[in-house]
């Protein structure tokens, strides 16, 4: 079974940095890319960034310049750095991986149950 665990999500003031985390775990073979989307209230879940195995990185267009997606790949984590941050990035924001479990397996996509960022003052 996999399990996507996210931590370091909380309240900080406008301006500020903040850093999330996601740790993979279970039995897991490959692990194609890891991501984060976030979800604000009454609005649809949206893409903040993405990184591939090979460290291929894919941004938000609005989010360019302030948010850094990056992977360990030895520990099964990624990570996404915050900066300048502002009251319209608070949301629920979601870890995502595309994981095969064996060499024979298809691909599927697992969720993390989301970590709350709120952005205020």
């Amino acid at each position: 079974q996999v399990q996507l665990v996210e931590s370091g999500g909380g309240l900080v003031q406008p301006g500020g940095s903040l850093r999330v985390s996601c740790a993979v775990s279970g039995s897991i073979f490959s692990i194609e890319a890891m991501g984060w989307y976030r979800q604000s209230p009454g609005m649809q879940r949206e893409l903040v960034a993405t990184i591939t195995s090979r460290g291929y990185t894919n941004y938000a267009n609005s989010l360019k310049g302030r948010f850094s997606i990056s992977r360990d790949k030895a520990k099964s984590t990624v990570f996404l750095q915050m900066n300048s941050l502002k009251a319209e990035d608070t949301a629920v924001y979601y870890c995502n991986a595309i994981i095969t479990t064996s060499p024979s397996s298809v691909r599927y996509e697992y969720w993390g149950q989301g970590t709350q960022v709120t952005v205020s003052s």
